[in-house]
């Protein structure tokens, strides 16, 4: 009898306890039914965050009032260490129907290869903007509405230098922007370089476009990340170095070839250089990415994460130091300096293979040879004549 009684009394603690975890686990179930209907109609923070980005101001106010040139500019003050212009978050938004053209108009103080000088004061500061490029033009023309006006508004002394992948190999980011900063130092004795990825719009003018003792990230709050920083070590984006950063870290690698690993290089040899990276408020160093799909020519590299592994060995044979480039162009523009450049490829650095002549296609079949000959005679008449 005891027995009997101790089996069911073991069976009803066994039901009690499946009744008591089936309660908890619908009580769970519940909760994640409910959040996710709120989650449904209720905005996450990054888009509220988007809404008050939504209501900055145009980025062209408070410019239209400057004046074109100071009649004594060797008299010109110093201009503030704080700029009256700068007035906080801009509503960035992409209209359909934008030209560089319309850029141009709307900005003219820039001059000949996109360089501007406060009008009104001395600049403190002299920045250099490079841009790695290829086939992007749909949105630099959307950069550059944007990032004129905002470096404007900073009352800098600046210059945007456009470093254009000449071919069709594969695209190299980390081999351009080295190219940028010694072709842009050659013009000017920049005391900062803002490496700028063209489809990233600054959505806040007090991000500044200046440097400071340690390389600076300025893009740390991307939309596309929900306005976070995706992780401690990330370096990519917007980023700026002083020369002397540059060179003590041996600039950026040459042997990135597509897409990524590039970015988590450069951070590694801040740290390796005895640096380390500064950043901005999340607050002001917002961007809004102009979306689009992965570029042809610019696949992700598999092998980065084997030559990440290797970069405390390679950071000083790799860099500035051995970068190889063949200028094929500089063209200095409305609105930014256009350098098309060879950079080769993996195996070195090769002569671009030389384009068709234009009229190959268009040759005419054998004249005959009397219509020929006519040319000849009249010309030999023209040489007899006094």
């Amino acid at each position: 009898m005891f027995s009997f009684q101790s089996k069911w009394r073991y069976f009803f603690m066994f039901l009690g306890v499946q009744l008591v975890v089936m309660a908890l686990l619908s009580r769970e179930g519940y909760q994640k039914r409910v959040n996710y209907f709120i989650r449904i109609f209720r905005k996450p923070d990054h888009a509220r965050n988007n809404t008050a980005v939504t209501a900055g101001v145009d980025v062209y106010a408070n410019l239209l009032n400057l004046s074109r040139v100071h009649p004594h500019r060797d008299d010109l003050p110093y201009c503030p260490k704080k700029s009256p212009l700068i007035a906080g978050p801009i509503h960035v938004s992409f209209p359909s129907g934008l030209t560089e053209a319309v850029v141009q108009k709307k900005n003219p103080l820039v001059v000949r290869g996109g360089r501007y000088r406060p009008p009104d004061c001395e600049a403190l500061h002299r920045t250099a903007i490079i841009i790695p490029h290829r086939r992007r033009e749909h949105h630099l023309k959307y950069l550059l509405y944007y990032l004129h006006p905002f470096l404007q508004r900073q009352q800098l002394n600046y210059g945007i230098y456009v470093i254009h992948q000449a071919g069709n190999y594969t695209f190299n980011r980390a081999k351009l922007m080295n190219v940028g900063f010694r072709e842009a130092m050659k013009e000017e004795d920049w005391d900062c370089l803002f490496f700028h990825d063209v489809d990233l719009i600054p959505e806040d003018d007090r991000n500044l476009y200046t440097c400071d003792s340690n390389p600076k990230h300025a893009a740390i709050a991307m939309d596309k990340f929900g306005y976070q920083l995706p992780y401690d070590a990330y370096f990519g984006g917007v980023s700026a170095l002083a020369p002397e950063h540059y060179l003590k870290m041996n600039g950026f690698p040459n042997n990135y070839w597509g897409w990524g690993g590039e970015d988590d290089d450069i951070g590694i040899r801040v740290s390796l250089a005895g640096m380390h990276i500064v950043r901005p408020p999340l607050r002001l160093g917002r961007y809004k990415m102009i979306k689009h799909k992965l570029d042809a020519g610019n696949d992700i590299n598999p092998k980065r994460f084997n030559m990440l592994a290797k970069t405390r060995q390679t950071w000083k044979q790799d860099g500035m130091n051995t970068v190889e480039y063949e200028i094929v162009s500089k063209d200095y523009l409305p609105l930014y300096t256009n350098i098309t450049v060879n950079i080769g490829t993996e195996k070195g650095l090769k002569p671009l293979p030389k384009p068709p002549p234009t009229h190959a296609k268009a040759l005419p079949s054998p004249a005959p040879k009397e219509p020929a000959k006519v040319p000849a005679v009249k010309e030999s008449k023209k040489k007899s004549q006094p």
